[in-house]
C-alpha cells in the first residue's frame, strides 16, 4: 500500500503543518506513507500528473479556504482516470457540512472533520485491514457505505500533549516558514475565527516547547512562525519562553508570534528591549477602534493601553510589528472604518494589513448573516460583499486603496514622502490614501504590474494633480520622494531612473 498526504499551499514558502503531524502519528506506516505539497500557483495538469504517475493507492489532501475548489477538481480527475485510488479529506474548511460536500462530490471517499492525529493512523488501520466493519468506530469519519453516506459522532480534541513534535522525523525545508503550536485553542470567542468553536486552551508543557524550540536554533531554521492563537493569553508562560529565546539566540532565526498587546505589562515590555533586532516578529490583530463592533464580535479590547505598549515597542525599535484590521465588521461603516484606519495608522507599525471579513463555515458569525445582512461570496474564501452597513462600493473603494496601501507603505522605501502626504497634504491618512487610490485607478495603472522605480514616478504624478505644483505642493513632495528614492533605491534602479527621470 502506497499513501500520499497532500495539499495546495498558497504560497511556496508556506508548509503545511498538519501533514506533518499526520506523518508523525503514523510511525508504523512510515515505509509506505509520502508527504509532497504544492502551491496554488502550480498547474492542474503538473499536480495530476504527479499524484497519477506514482501509482498511489491513497490520496489524502488537507483542505483549506484557498485550495479546497483545486483539490475537489483534482479529487474528480483522479477518480476517473484511476477509479481504484482512495480518496481523503481532512482540514477546516471540510469539517463542516461534510455530509452536503460528500454527497455532492462523488470522488470523495472519506472526510476526516476536526483534528485527526488520534483518527487518521485508525482508519489507515482499518484500510490495510480492509476491516470495514469497524469503521463506524472511529470519531468524526464521514464515509460511503452501501450506497449510503455514513456520518460517525464527532470526535473530542486530541490529547495535545500526546501529539508528537512533528519535523524530527522529516527534513526541514530551510527556504520555507516553518509553521509551530505550543498551544491549540485560544482564550477568547472572537465570532469571525474558527477558534471561537474550540473553547479554552490546550498547552504543551514548558520543558517540551523549549525542547521543540532548540531544535529550530540548532537547525537555524530562518523563521519559525507560532500558529498559537494568543501566545500571551498566559503572561508567566509567555515571559519564560520569550527569555529562553533571547538567552538561546543563534543570530539567524526569527520567531513570529500572534500577540494581544493590551495584555503586555512593564515586565514584558523591558524584557522584550534585550531581544535581537529581527528575533522577534508580532502580528497584532486590532480589527476595530469601534466599540459597538468589538462587542458585537465578543471581542474585548483596551485600546489606549494597546497603543500605549504599541508606542514602547516600536520606540525600543527592536520588534517588527504587523497590526491587522478587517472591513465588513458588525456596525462599522465607512466612516467607521476611516476612524479605525486612522487610529491604527497613527501607531507607525512596521506593517498594517488591511483584511476583509470572511464568512467562514462554522464561525459564530456566520450564523448571523440575516442579523447583519450580510451578502458574501458562495464561493471560497466567502468574502463579505456588503452588510447593513457598508455598501459593496464602499468595499470595492477600500479594495483599491488597499492595494495602494500594499504598494506604497507596506512595501515600504516611501517614508517621508507619505508622512508628508498623510498630515500635511491631506485632512488625514485616511484621505490621503483614499485620493491616492481614486488617481491611480483613474489613470489605469492597475491594470499591470511596475517596476520599483515607476512607483516613485506615478506618487510623482499624483503630486502634480489637481494643480498642486501652483501651490507649493508638488514641489515639496518631489523633493522628498527624491530622498526617499535615493535611501531606498539600489544603485541599479537609480541610474535606471536618473536616464528617464520622472518620466513613466
Amino acid at each position: 500500500m502506497k499513501i500520499l498526504l497532500t495539499t495546495l499551499n498558497s504560497k511556496y514558502i508556506h508548509s503545511n503543518l498538519a501533514l506533518k503531524y499526520l506523518y508523525a502519528v503514523c510511525e508504523d506506516f512510515h515505509e509506505c506513507l509520502y508527504l509532497q505539497e504544492f502551491t496554488i500557483n502550480n498547474d492542474n495538469d503538473y499536480i495530476y500528473g504527479e499524484l497519477i504517475r506514482e501509482g498511489y493507492d491513497i490520496i489524502c489532501f488537507s483542505c483549506y479556504i484557498w485550495n479546497i475548489e483545486r483539490t475537489l477538481s483534482l479529487v474528480d480527475d483522479i477518480k476517473k482516470a484511476k477509479p481504484n485510488i482512495i480518496t481523503i479529506l481532512g482540514g477546516p474548511e471540510v469539517s463542516f457540512q461534510p455530509f452536503d460536500l460528500m454527497k455532492n462530490n462523488k470522488g470523495i471517499d472519506f472526510i476526516l472533520t476536526g483534528e485527526g492525529e488520534e483518527s487518521f493512523p485508525l482508519l489507515l488501520e482499518i484500510l490495510s485491514r480492509e476491516n470495514w466493519e469497524r469503521m463506524n468506530t472511529i470519531k468524526g469519519l464521514i464515509y460511503r457505505q452501501d450506497g449510503e453516506i455514513e456520518v460517525n459522532p464527532k470526535g473530542d480534541p486530541a490529547d495535545f500533549n500526546q501529539v508528537p513534535f512533528p519535523y524530527k522525523s522529516l527534513v526541514s525545508e530551510a527556504d520555507k516558514i516553518i509553521y509551530y503550536e505550543s498551544t491549540r485553542g485560544c482564550p477568547f470567542s472572537c465570532s469571525y475565527c474558527l477558534s471561537a468553536a474550540d473553547r479554552g486552551v490546550r498547552a504543551l508543557p514548558l520543558d517540551r516547547v523549549k525542547q521543540d524550540l532548540s531544535y529550530f536554533i540548532y537547525k537555524n531554521v530562518k523563521q519559525v512562525k507560532f500558529v498559537d492563537r494568543t501566545f500571551n493569553y498566559n503572561k508567566v508562560r509567555a515571559l519564560e519562553i520569550f527569555k529562553y529565546l533571547i538567552n538561546l539566540d543563534n543570530g539567524v532565526t526569527n520567531f513570529h508570534f500572534e500577540i494581544c498587546a493590551d495584555l503586555f505589562d512593564q515586565e514584558a515590555l523591558d524584557l522584550l528591549k534585550n531581544a535581537r533586532p529581527g528575533l522577534f516578529q508580532f502580528e497584532i490583530g486590532i480589527q476595530s477602534t469601534n466599540k459597538d463592533t468589538l462587542k458585537a464580535i465578543n471581542r474585548s479590547m483596551d485600546f489606549s493601553n494597546l497603543s500605549a505598549n504599541i508606542e514602547s515597542l516600536i520606540e525600543s525599535g527592536n520588534i517588527h510589528l504587523h497590526l491587522d484590521l478587517i472591513a465588513g465588521l458588525p456596525y462599522e461603516d465607512y466612516d467607521s472604518f476611516k476612524k479605525s484606519f486612522n487610529d491604527v495608522y497613527a501607531l507607525g507599525a512596521d506593517y498594517l494589513q488591511l483584511g476583509f471579513l470572511k464568512l467562514l463555515k462554522g464561525t459564530p458569525i456566520a450564523d448571523q448573516i440575516e442579523e447583519h445582512g450580510y451578502v458574501f461570496r458562495t464561493s471560497p474564501p466567502y468574502e463579505v460583499i456588503s452588510n447593513k452597513y457598508i455598501s459593496s462600493e464602499d468595499l470595492i473603494n477600500l479594495k483599491m486603496l488597499e492595494r495602494v496601501f500594499n504598494l506604497y507603505y507596506n512595501r515600504g522605501g516611501f517614508q517621508k514622502s507619505l508622512e508628508y502626504c498623510a498630515y500635511e497634504l491631506c485632512k488625514s491618512p485616511f484621505d490621503f490614501y483614499e485620493e491616492f487610490a481614486h488617481f491611480y485607478y483613474l489613470k489605469g495603472y492597475q491594470h499591470k504590474s511596475h517596476k520599483r522605480e515607476d512607483l516613485y514616478r506615478i506618487f510623482y504624478q499624483y503630486g502634480q494633480w489637481k494643480d498642486r505644483f501652483i501651490s507649493g505642493a508638488g514641489i515639496k513632495l518631489e523633493e522628498l520622494l527624491k530622498q526617499d528614492l535615493m535611501q531606498a533605491l539600489t544603485i541599479k534602479e537609480i541610474n535606471r531612473f536618473k536616464r528617464k527621470r520622472w518620466e513613466l
